[in-house]
């Protein structure tokens, strides 16, 4: 969705005050662009909704993990959300203290968590039994003492999309509300384990309030006997407009339905869409534009292979020409209607459709196209699907007038190099 970063100027489209056909004409297509300022915005609306809490906010790196975006966020003071060994090392690597990164995820390897250890990381969310014990055996091998959040399935259905509901007792995440006071009551059975906090996280892209708020008082019930049990890490999925009209609550409804419950307590926070989703955008080319069936597909240089989100999760995004003839009067090129279109990728599968029955002024080969709100879970999720080389990243720096190129794009040679 258009916003103050991304947005029309004279009829072509600018991330802040960089012309998105200067940054394509450099670095080719498909390629991201990411606007710095935008994410440092959306942190800093996101620690004012919630300001009564003072949350501690670690960033969720699995929505986007390009190096230049995560330094630009720790030197703004977030600490960082991993799930994976890899996303340890990449938060590490952009100068995240230790002390300020949760390590997640529901199935943590031996290796993840001994490298955790050595790191001296700060928390880690536990979801199951026999993590918390290899976790405590680790560390008494180790001589060292991890503190943890038990992570809560509390059995709460989020109004979101059946994918990305994590909170409900049939999804692998978590532990049952019987497992963590079981867990609780004998705390003295695991020496090296610190049981510091209760976490919770029902969803990405929430679409009510009620539901988390239903979570968090149970969470609370669970550790209310044990008075040193007083953080409580809420996760994120705060969601974010993919469209104009999107019917979701804004940041402030979550913080006021959440305040009254957590005044007392010190709260965490893993935002990750919420701060990159409407920072980025995908820019792709079109390559022919054909009538069959009584229908239009613009072919374009894009496919799921960069952006999976349309295939995986039927995922909207508006989709909107970088270059526009102009139209007087009109609020957004959107409302420029011609042709329902269907915009669709080059790649050998039926399901590689980017937007489907899109109205969309006259499209040629050679124009320009942004898939907007495309910072989360683009690039992290793509892949090499058909040989492809994934595409590069740019970053539009704070001062939004200067960018550079933070990933390069990958080569065919760099797909076979790993093969002896």
């Amino acid at each position: 969705m258009l916003n103050d970063s991304i947005q029309y100027h004279n009829g072509a489209l600018y991330c802040d005050s960089v012309p998105v056909s200067e940054i394509a004409a450099h670095a080719g297509t498909p390629v991201y662009i990411y606007s710095l300022r935008r994410a440092l915005d959306n942190l800093r609306r996101l620690q004012s909704a919630f300001a009564a809490l003072r949350p501690h906010i670690h960033y969720s790196a699995k929505a986007n993990a390009n190096l230049a975006v995560l330094r630009a966020l720790v030197r703004a003071g977030a600490g960082m959300d991993a799930v994976s060994g890899g996303e340890i090392y990449r938060a590490l690597h952009a100068g995240a203290a230790p002390e300020n990164i949760v390590f997640a995820g529901v199935g943590k390897t031996p290796d993840e968590l001994r490298y955790a250890l050595e790191q001296d990381v700060g928390w880690f969310n536990v979801e199951n039994v026999g993590e918390l014990r290899l976790l405590n055996d680790l560390a008494a091998s180790m001589g060292r003492t991890a503190q943890i959040a038990l992570r809560l399935n509390p059995d709460v259905a989020a109004s979101t999309h059946r994918h990305i509901a994590t909170g409900h007792g049939g999804a692998k995440f978590g532990l049952s509300i019987g497992a963590a006071r079981d867990l609780l009551a004998h705390q003295s059975d695991y020496p090296c384990i610190r049981f510091s906090a209760i976490h919770l996280h029902i969803g990405s892209q929430l679409h009510d309030t009620q539901a988390t708020r239903s979570a968090v008082k149970l969470a609370l019930e669970v550790i209310a006997p044990y008075p040193d049990l007083r953080t409580v890490n809420i996760g994120g999925g705060l969601p974010v407009a993919y469209t104009p009209d999107d019917p979701i609550p804004n940041w402030e409804d979550f913080a006021a339905a959440l305040t009254p419950l957590l005044k007392d307590y010190t709260v965490l926070l893993e935002p990750g869409r919420s701060i990159i989703a409407d920072a980025g955008l995908l820019v792709v080319s079109v390559l022919y534009v054909k009538q069959q069936a009584g229908q239009t597909f613009v072919i374009t240089d894009g496919s799921m292979t960069e952006l999976l989100r349309p295939a995986l999760y039927e995922a909207y995004h508006e989709i909107v020409p970088v270059k526009s003839p102009p139209v007087p009067g009109a609020r957004s090129l959107l409302e420029v209607a011609s042709d329902r279109i269907h915009i669709v990728g080059p790649v050998c599968e039926t399901t590689d459709v980017l937007g489907r029955d899109r109205h969309l002024p006259g499209v040629q080969p050679g124009d320009q196209l942004a898939i907007l709100t495309a910072g989360a879970y683009g690039l992290v999720m793509a892949n090499n699907y058909n040989q492809r080389p994934r595409p590069p990243e740019v970053v539009v720096h704070e001062d939004g007038q200067t960018w550079h190129i933070a990933r390069r794009r990958e080569t065919w040679a760099d797909l076979a190099q790993f093969e002896v």
